[in-house]
């Protein structure tokens, strides 16, 4: 289940409230172009924002929208693990596939604390779950070796890397057999060439098509074809990260005339020559 394009989608809103139909139009456009599996309520679904209520609401729509046609994988992570347990057994009953589980922000608990706080949520649920690493927003990362001890659970079935090292994924994949997705757009095709299975995607919102075809070819052995496709979306990869996501990425979706663009505080607008810069890289891609 756990391999190719991903999309990271973005939770429209629309005076303060979830966009049901909005969002209902994003994912069609996401199956319509070849999207592997759709991930709502993660970062770049603002979920930080979001009420339990509407996390689980969204998740719900999501499956009802989605109809089996591809995996939905839930993210459903806190810092506190009953709260992380409790995400996780509504994202279920609510039809997910699969969890996108974030190691716990804030709190920088040690390996220890990250196994067991891992492990409580796989006993909560019978479904496949995804570690989360992404030591940019917990300020904290998981070790390879914890890792590998987790990989021997069950239905911990993959991670999301977003470290930013190679050296970080080769390890894991080196001590265990569990699926590493890139969780970093710019890296998805090195992280494969050293073992990774796709991507948990934030570009692949704006450009669908083209990530699904970069890993399709990657994993049907098509390498030249992966990398002349990694070469044309590393600008757009790079300009979806200028400003905090999902800053960029939601205000291309406006720029594009499929998103009016609206974010929940504390997000808010993109500075000006940002905006332009963002701009520019649409253009040059050929979307604007």
């Amino acid at each position: 289940m756990f391999k190719g394009s991903f999309v990271a989608i973005v939770t429209p809103f629309k005076n303060g409230k979830v966009d049901k139909t909005k969002f209902r139009e994003l994912i069609e456009f996401q199956i319509e172009n070849g999207t592997d599996g759709i991930v709502p309520a993660g970062c770049t679904g603002e979920a930080a924002t979001l009420t339990h209520q509407e996390q689980t609401a969204l998740v719900k729509l999501t499956c009802e929208i989605v109809n089996d046609r591809v995996p939905v994988i839930a993210g459903a992570g806190s810092n506190s693990t009953a709260e992380a347990v409790s995400l996780t057994k509504c994202a279920k009953r609510a039809g997910a596939d699969g969890i996108l589980s974030i190691t716990p922000y804030y709190n920088k608990p040690t390996p220890e604390g990250q196994y067991r706080h891992y492990e409580a949520v796989a006993k909560a649920v019978d479904i496949p779950i995804m570690i989360y690493n992404v030591p940019s927003r917990t300020g904290i990362s998981i070790k390879p070796e914890t890792v590998a001890r987790l990989s021997k659970i069950d239905n911990i079935a993959a991670i999301k890397e977003a470290s930013g090292s190679l050296d970080q994924v080769s390890q894991i994949i080196s001590l265990c057999d569990i699926t590493v997705l890139s969780g970093d757009d710019s890296l998805t095709l090195p992280m494969m060439a050293v073992g990774a299975r796709g991507v948990v995607s934030v570009v692949a919102n704006v450009v669908p098509g083209e990530v699904h075809e970069m890993t399709k070819a990657y994993l049907d052995g098509n390498i030249e074809e992966a990398r002349k496709m990694h070469y044309k979306i590393l600008p757009l990869c790079k300009a979806m990260f200028i400003e905090t996501n999902p800053l960029p990425v939601k205000t291309s979706l406006k720029m594009l005339g499929m998103l009016n663009g609206e974010m929940r505080l504390p997000l808010c607008e993109m500075e000006a020559k940002n905006r332009a810069t963002l701009k520019k890289a649409l253009k040059e891609y050929g979307l604007l």
